[in-house]
């Protein structure tokens, strides 16, 4: 594979994307697909922030259509009154891409319905969104969902006995289980897809490690990988360059379904967008069938 970077990116026009999270890896997606003609609608839980994303996004490209809207992944209320906002709103939507999260706070926290945060943000709220955007992601032209997994994931298990971390918290295996968790709905969404006849294509990416707020802000500034953030800068590949692939998942032609794409260099922790490595576990198909139905019942969502 080539070098692909966003001048890759085919013109857009005409396309509708949602993108959760306003920052980092988010905002350089939404100002790329903004610049390649989308009308993208930026979804987070922090008003203020969004606003300014979405200013800086327009001054950097004047005409771009965006918009913010409110949506809080911690809670399904708020999960499922976007889905009802965008249903009224608009007919259709091609593209999703369930970006947001959180990672490794040093304390157990929960979301509003009493999940552990990294499961409940990462990936069970990103499960029940795509469910209800599945009608009008039905209705788009060569509809695509891209789910963000991690590096982490190598090392991820999914614990049935214990999804919650309630009986014991720790942070790392609680996060690499969330985007495990992430890698493999993607891939089961795909088959899924494919076996009812959908018309929706899924893929996973992950952004290698780049020089984001979640290495920084979620241990906290004072932890090993705050302070690597802080004083190993250059060693992180800029924020940019982590949403390569991302955004190679999103628009490329080349780009198929069930594809997983990540950084090309140093065992895919920097470099240009390519096929990543699979973890044995994410190729799990019974695991991955346990999974969403697991899913389906907590966040008491259906598909299809």
């Amino acid at each position: 594979m080539t070098r692909w970077t966003m001048d890759d990116i085919l013109f857009q026009n005409g396309r509708t994307a949602v993108i959760t999270g306003t920052g980092g890896l988010g905002y350089e997606t939404a100002r790329a697909l903004a610049r390649a003609g989308v009308q993208v609608i930026l979804a987070g839980r922090n008003a203020a922030k969004g606003a300014d994303a979405v200013g800086r996004i327009r001054a950097a490209t004047p005409g771009a259509r965006i918009a913010f809207e409110r949506l809080d992944l911690a809670s399904l209320d708020s999960v499922a009154d976007f889905g009802v906002r965008l249903g009224a709103t608009w007919g259709r939507l091609d593209l999703l891409i369930n970006n947001a999260g959180v990672m490794v706070p040093p304390r157990r926290q929960q979301t509003a319905d009493g999940f552990e945060l990294q499961w409940g943000v990462n990936y069970l709220g990103h499960f029940a969104l795509t469910a209800h955007l599945l009608p009008l992601l039905r209705n788009g032209s060569h509809p695509r969902v891209v789910s963000l997994s991690s590096i982490a994931a190598r090392t991820g298990t999914i614990d049935f006995d214990d999804l919650n971390a309630a009986r014991g918290y720790r942070p790392m295996p609680a996060y690499s289980q969330s985007k495990l968790a992430c890698l493999m709905f993607a891939l089961e969404l795909q088959r899924r897809s494919e076996a009812a006849g959908w018309g929706i294509t899924s893929m996973a990416a992950h952004p290698g490690v780049s020089r984001t707020g979640l290495l920084r802000d979620g241990p906290g500034r004072q932890s090993l990988s705050g302070m690597a953030r802080r004083y190993l800068w250059f060693l992180f590949q800029p924020a940019e360059r982590g949403a390569l692939p991302t955004l190679y998942a999103a628009t490329s032609p080349e780009a198929t379904g069930g594809g997983y794409y990540g950084p090309d260099r140093m065992s895919e922790l920097r470099g240009f967008p390519a096929p990543a490595l699979l973890p044995p576990q994410a190729e799990d198909h019974k695991t991955a069938a346990r999974l969403w139905e697991v899913s389906q019942d907590l966040t008491q969502v259906r598909f299809g």
